[in-house]
């Protein structure tokens, strides 16, 4: 766990859903946690490695180290208002136990869904190898 003072909340900057997404976040939620890419994160610092960012969406503050669905729910509760109950309810059963595989599908599709793109299918190492080609 780290001992920061501000929550983080990673997402994939080179997916163009995940973006869109962060986008909403930053304009909408209003969480006090510092939205970014992963890719621009300190990794080593926030006690987080590439893979588990390239799995989900991570959320890193003092007391909650959480991702997917449980990380999305933390950052709603951060953002308080209204968003407040609706992410303590992503962590009540039986919410809870459909919100994580719901994840992973939203997840396996990204690249099918609004603001997706070829890209956001594409494994970090692929899009590396690309962008090191270009």
């Amino acid at each position: 766990m780290t001992s920061m003072a501000t929550a983080v909340f990673l997402y994939d900057g080179d997916c163009a859903f995940c973006t869109t997404c962060a986008n909403f976040i930053e304009r909408r939620i209003h969480s006090n946690a510092k939205v970014m890419p992963w890719q621009f994160a300190q990794l080593d610092e926030l006690g987080v490695s590439q893979q588990e960012c390239e799995d989900a969406v991570q959320w890193i503050s003092a007391r909650h180290r959480d991702a997917g669905s449980r990380a999305i729910a933390r950052l709603l509760i951060d953002a308080g208002s209204f968003w407040k109950p609706l992410g303590w309810l992503l962590l009540t059963p039986p919410v809870s136990w459909v919100a994580p595989p719901i994840y992973r599908l939203i997840a396996r599709n990204r690249h099918r869904l609004p603001g997706g793109t070829a890209a956001c299918a594409m494994p970090q190492a692929v899009r590396d190898a690309q962008r090191a080609g270009s």
